[in-house]
């Protein structure tokens, strides 16, 4: 909304976060304001900017995830990273949610241009007037945010990591792949960040063999009408000809595999995305399907290797088509979901689930 009025939050979140820590009995390390008097502040301080409503909506999600908006707003990283260069980013940021969180406010919009303006420096590709999405956003934004604040010093990658010639027991295969992750990378956002297990199994020798990579988001296809058929069918077992399957470590050739996905490590905080988006050869389309999915007690045991169980609390929408699209959030807190589009409403936990919801975020 070109031309808004916009909160000075300059030196906000150093106030914010002095109120916090003397006022309420906080420890920068373990800050959780969920219960504090800023937990009941009103959640309607709506971010404005001209066209970039992919940019509204996650940010609104962002801030309701509690583990990164308390350690935002008493500013940990400060003391916490490994660079000694300014988290430009991080401070852009963590001034939106001082912002957003702000009681003594009241309703009044805040203006996240100064942070987008950042962003798009970091990340060159959201420039311009296209239109934009909000997983590729999500993806971009945690990713710069984590090397601006990440506790571990920069180590150039070499390539893949060498293959085990024999193998462990596969618990300690993927605590030593997990362990290996956090020596380089080890940030509040690797809160998001969860163990992917990729299980082939050869077709000629039986041999199997795995593979752990780390993943911050889930993709699900879309076919179905449910969570958890669109799960069933991303850890489906899917069979590999010779051209498209690996090396056979025990045959020493390419040989027809089945290759079956399954969580190795639950994040805490898991986020899904419907693969609403489908690239052709000369096209996007956009599928409608409607989805249905719990809002408490999502069950993720059968896809890992314990039981995890997980509440819904924000969901990024996607309404119209690929070139004429809106987004908007529904967020909840201890009072209940609000509606955040070019307002802010309560709405109902009836009206949550829609054939627009898009990205949804569990912890």
């Amino acid at each position: 909304m070109p031309g808004a009025s916009g909160v000075n939050v300059e030196g906000s979140c150093e106030a914010l976060c002095r109120t916090l820590v003397s006022q309420n009995g906080l420890q920068r390390e373990t800050a959780d304001i969920s219960q504090s008097v800023l937990y009941t502040s009103l959640m309607g301080l709506l971010l404005v900017t001209d066209n970039e409503c992919f940019l509204n909506a996650v940010v609104q999600c962002l801030s309701h995830t509690r583990g990164l908006r308390d350690y935002c707003l008493v500013q940990s990283y400060r003391h916490e990273k490994f660079s000694k260069e300014e988290a430009k980013l991080m401070e852009a940021f963590s001034q939106v949610l001082s912002g957003l969180w702000d009681v003594n406010e009241g309703d009044t919009v805040v203006n996240p241009r100064q942070f987008y303006n950042i962003f798009k420096e970091a990340v060159p590709y959201f420039s311009g007037y296209s239109q934009q999405d909000a997983q590729e956003f999500l993806r971009f934004l945690l990713d710069k945010l984590h090397t601006e604040i990440n506790r571990r010093p920069y180590v150039r990658r070499t390539g893949k990591e060498p293959e085990q010639k024999y193998a462990r027991i596969l618990s300690e295969e993927a605590v030593a792949m997990w362990k290996k992750h956090l020596e380089r990378d080890d940030s509040r956002i690797v809160l998001f960040s969860g163990q992917l297990r990729s299980s082939l199994h050869c077709s000629v020798c039986s041999h199997y063999s795995n593979t752990f990579d780390v993943f911050c988001d889930l993709s699900l296809p879309i076919p179905k009408v449910t969570l958890r058929e669109c799960l069933d069918l991303f850890s489906q077992e899917e069979k590999l000809d010779k051209e498209n399957s690996p090396m056979c470590e025990r045959c020493n050739r390419r040989t027809e595999c089945t290759k079956r996905l399954s969580i190795q490590r639950f994040p805490q905080v898991i986020v899904i995305d419907l693969n609403r988006f489908t690239t052709a050869r000369w096209s996007i389309s956009k599928s409608t399907v409607y989805v249905s999915f719990p809002l408490t007690n999502l069950d993720l045991g059968p896809y890992g290797p314990v039981d995890c169980l997980y509440d819904l609390y924000a969901i990024c929408n996607h309404a119209g088509t690929v070139n004429m699209g809106h987004y908007t959030a529904c967020c909840s807190d201890e009072n209940g979901w609000c509606f955040y589009n070019d307002s802010v409403t309560p709405v109902s936990e009836n009206h949550l689930q829609t054939n627009q919801a898009y990205v949804l975020f569990y912890q």
